[in-house]
């Protein structure tokens, strides 16, 4: 389920959603995601995604519920029954990996995190758009600013300006007219 959240950047909601018809038959290459405002996308999955996909369904109880993913009483999984297993996993991360205990991961985080992996890879925010659903390019611009090597990446491109090191003097004419003005100066000359 985290696998395919963060591979697919999947809304939460989606996720959750997501019913068996949805995966691409027996290769389990492809997932049709219907996201916000009943806009739908089809992604291509990595065969690790595809792999994790068919392990999960090998031990899948059988029942008749649609959904692809459900809690232990094969009712279908709920917002917050996804933020608790995330959060057992995290926890579970944490005790190897124990900088992850201070990081605030929720959903949208695994969201988040493809958006910036697929911007890194691609250098395009529309495929960045395209692959998480986006009716807009605005939407997600904001992982533009989030992203550190863009910054970088500006600030190689650019020259720094020259400056002379030395004391700011004010020019006479500058020192007269705030005189006027009644001002006095609260600077070194």
């Amino acid at each position: 389920m985290l696998h395919l959240a963060f591979a697919a950047g999947m809304r939460v909601s989606e996720l959750v959603g997501l019913r068996l018809d949805q995966i691409d038959g027996q290769t389990m290459s492809s997932v049709h995601i219907m996201g916000k405002g009943r806009r739908e996308r089809v992604l291509p999955l990595w065969k690790q995604t595809a792999a994790a996909v068919k392990a999960w369904l090998k031990v899948r109880p059988v029942t008749d519920a649609p959904e692809l993913f459900f809690n232990a009483r094969a009712q279908a999984m709920t917002r917050s029954g996804f933020e608790y297993i995330l959060t057992k996993h995290v926890a579970a991360a944490a005790r190897k990996a124990p900088s992850i205990a201070g990081k605030g991961v929720s959903p949208h985080v695994l969201r988040h995190t493809c958006a910036m992996h697929t911007l890194q890879a691609t250098r395009d925010v529309r495929k960045v758009s395209l692959w998480l659903g986006h009716a807009s390019l605005q939407s997600t611009e904001v992982y533009l600013r989030a992203d550190p090597t863009e910054k970088l990446e500006a600030l190689a491109a650019m020259s720094p300006p020259m400056l002379t090191p030395g004391r700011f003097r004010a020019p006479d004419k500058l020192l007269a007219m705030l005189n006027v003005a009644g001002r006095k100066p609260n600077y070194a000359e």
